[in-house]
């Protein structure tokens, strides 16, 4: 079977080599006699797997000894409303830097737990840039301050970490964690549903400095409680086991890949062939995020002539490049070029670019 190169936003590709171990595994995990997915998450076999999956993820992003890392259910959409729950008091100002579709999405989260101020929003401008750091409002005491750190559908990324001062800097990593060295010690909480850049969907990974889980925050069920989960050592109830244990391979597939520097230096040379590829295009294809903040995770682009569409999707599709449609906010095409995409399949996709673009331009 040939696979195809996949450039989903998400649920995306995972490495070959992952799937073929758990495909090997699926049946006797490391001869016990049944899969993983089959074994007690409270058993000696997946305590063994969720052990080694933290330390991993915290070797792969450096992360120090006074943070908690927490693999939970759900995405990233349900730690948004759980920030506010956990770290804010009731009313409480928290700052919002809005920067996209999922920045819009965590502030819609939060609007009955906190007092949500918007102290930057690039939606005028079509979301095609980031409003600069000396513009933003921002709160003297607010609980946090949050930010999207890629925006998935519209291809805007921070590149550099901002100053908040005091204040702890939240930040959805959804799209773009463990995809290049990271400060984590500038954040107070990281956080990132895992079907990009580390597993499959189902399983989400929070990190939070320790400090600030002495905050009372607001009445909570036990369930939404990151200090239970802390203490339930992230299996307060079943936890998602088999998206738990993918998410480690992945970890380890990178580890011996060479890590975040190594992943930094594939991604930096992948979304440079494809922005090269659009902008030495002649108008025929386009990218309109101002090109400071562009994403090297999630890269739209545009053709000159909405009629080319369906033929570009259909021929890239009979070449072995699937899902590549854009979101249905924004339109166009799409390519997500996560870790898990080889610099083979960026080479197909440049290379088809180019000869659709000759023979329909």
């Amino acid at each position: 079977m040939t696979r195809a190169f996949n450039f989903s936003a998400g649920p995306a590709t995972l490495p070959q080599a992952v799937l073929e171990q758990a495909q090997a595994e699926m049946l006797d995990w490391r001869g016990v006699g049944a899969s993983i997915v089959e074994l007690s998450h409270r058993g000696p076999e997946f305590i063994q797997v969720a052990t080694e999956a933290e330390a991993d993820l915290r070797a792969l992003m450096s992360i120090p000894d006074d943070y908690a890392v927490l693999f939970l259910q759900g995405g990233a959409t349900t730690q948004q409303a759980l920030l506010a729950l956990n770290f804010a008091d009731s009313g409480q100002v928290a700052d919002y830097v809005v920067t996209g579709h999922w920045g819009k999405t965590a502030l819609k989260q939060v609007k009955h737990y906190v007092t949500a101020n918007i102290a930057a929003d690039g939606e005028a401008g079509g979301f095609r840039d980031i409003p600069p750091r000396g513009e933003w409002r921002l709160t003297p005491g607010a609980a946090y301050v949050h930010v999207t750190a890629n925006e998935t559908i519209h291809g805007v990324e921070f590149r550099d970490i901002p100053d908040v001062g005091e204040v702890p800097l939240f930040a959805d990593f959804s799209s773009s964690i463990a995809s290049e060295p990271l400060d984590v010690s500038r954040f107070g909480v990281i956080y990132a549903g895992a079907q990009k850049n580390l597993g499959p969907v189902g399983v989400s990974v929070v990190i939070v400095r320790k400090e600030l889980l002495e905050r009372t925050g607001q009445p909570r069920a036990d369930i939404l409680d990151y200090r239970s989960h802390l203490k339930g050592e992230s299996m307060l109830n079943t936890p998602p086991t088999w998206n738990w244990y993918l998410a480690g391979l992945v970890f380890k597939w990178m580890l011996a890949e060479g890590g975040v520097e190594e992943f930094a230096t594939r991604n930096a040379r992948k979304s440079a062939l494809l922005y090269t590829t659009i902008d030495g295009s002649g108008g025929f294809y386009r990218n309109e995020v101002a090109p400071a903040v562009r994403s090297r995770m999630n890269v739209p682009f545009f053709l000159h002539d909405e009629a080319l569409d369906k033929p570009f999707l259909s021929e890239a599709k009979a070449a072995g490049l699937i899902s590549l449609k854009g979101h249905r906010a924004l339109g166009g095409m799409r390519a997500s070029i996560y870790n898990a995409m080889p610099e083979a399949g960026v080479e197909a996709l440049a290379g088809f670019m180019r000869d659709f673009q000759q023979r329909h331009g």
